[in-house]
């Protein structure tokens, strides 16, 4: 067998995925970072296709673990996530052929006396499970998972709703994320009010790559409905980090010490489609249906995702003066900022 197969060590020089939406540039920057593509418990023993950055890869559980490849049997070109998985190696739907959790070749059906060439291997790339999620990077940079301290502190339950795709880039939900002046407006049927509009001033600063930001404010976070009592005067306040490109926590803070912890994790598609996961833990209301929580982020992912689908231009300007920008933009200003020390265009795509 001739047909030569990239390893894991050559991903990092892979060329651009074929109708890539992404400049070069801007691919090749964000290849660098780790995405989650999967909710862990959905990959069980058949292969699941995702695409992430318009690679098109198949997840498959292997000896216990999720082993992550490009969805491509180099032989004639069939996605392997057409096939099956069986006795931890994943099986081509077009010949037969069968590849371990290594990625190399272990059977060829036509030939089974032949010796199998090693160059005959898939693409394999990292895969780490964490905060309920499937982890991964297509570019061959160093770990670079966010910090989520809830999901690991035995006071917190943890929540993972679905998964939730946006028809818009990556940039745009996460500025979205991020912004404390449209829930008034944007999120007036489950917690915002539009007759508490102002924006208190607030700062942001940087530690190394991250962004912290602190919001203080009378806004709620209890949804509509709940009728929950909110000590006079009480102050919420709403804690921000940021991890670019993609990836933002808040915790907000309620009455009585109760702590929510929310990990926003956009993950890039394709330059203007977005697949949102979104773990979450608390360290109140532990008896409370999951369902609820569930149904309520489901309200105000849609919520936001109508705005975000909606805008233009789609991508996300990192030319500060391509768009208007008032006080309450301090966070949003940052983050365009740091995505343009991360060496992404002007014109950015995601």
């Amino acid at each position: 067998m001739n047909t030569k197969a990239k390893s894991p060590a050559d991903a990092a020089e892979m060329s651009l995925p074929r109708d890539c939406t992404f400049t070069e540039n801007d691919w090749r920057v964000l290849s660098q970072y780790w995405y989650p593509v999967a909710i862990a418990s959905e990959i069980g023993d058949k292969p699941v296709a995702v695409k992430l950055l318009d690679v098109k890869l198949v997840l498959y559980r292997s000896e216990g673990k999720v082993a992550v490849a490009r969805d491509l049997c180099f032989h004639r070109g069939a996605p392997l996530s057409l096939g099956w998985v069986e006795n931890g190696e994943i099986v081509c739907p077009y010949h037969g052929f069968r590849y371990n959790c290594e990625g190399a070749c272990t059977a060829v059906p036509a030939h089974p006396g032949s010796k199998i060439s090693p160059k005959l291997k898939l693409i394999m790339y990292p895969s780490v499970e964490r905060y309920g999620l499937i982890w991964t990077c297509v570019g061959g940079g160093e770990e670079n998972i966010p910090d989520f301290p809830g999901w690991e502190d035995p006071d917190f339950i943890n929540i993972l709703p679905p998964s939730f795709d946006i028809a818009g880039s990556a940039g745009r939900q996460m500025e979205g994320f991020l912004d404390v002046s449209h829930f008034a407006y944007v999120h007036t049927e489950s917690f915002g009010d539009r007759n508490n509009t102002e924006v208190p001033q607030y700062q942001v600063r940087r530690e190394g790559s991250e962004l912290f930001a602190d919001y203080w404010s009378t806004v709620s976070n209890y949804g509509k409905g709940q009728n929950v009592p909110v000590p006079e005067g009480f102050m919420w306040l709403r804690a921000f980090r940021v991890f670019p490109p993609f990836a933002a926590s808040l915790t907000v803070h309620f009455p009585e010490d109760g702590k929510l912890m929310i990990l926003n994790c956009a993950s890039p598609v394709s330059a203007r489609y977005t697949r949102l996961f979104v773990p979450i833990s608390r360290n109140f209301d532990k008896d409370a249906p999951i369902e609820d929580t569930i149904k309520f982020n489901l309200q105000v992912f849609q919520e936001d995702a109508e705005m975000v689908e909606a805008q233009t231009p789609e991508d996300l300007p990192l030319d500060l003066m391509a768009e208007a920008h008032i006080p309450a933009d301090r966070t949003s200003i940052a983050y365009r900022q740091a995505l343009t020390e991360l060496g992404l265009g002007r014109n950015y795509t995601s």
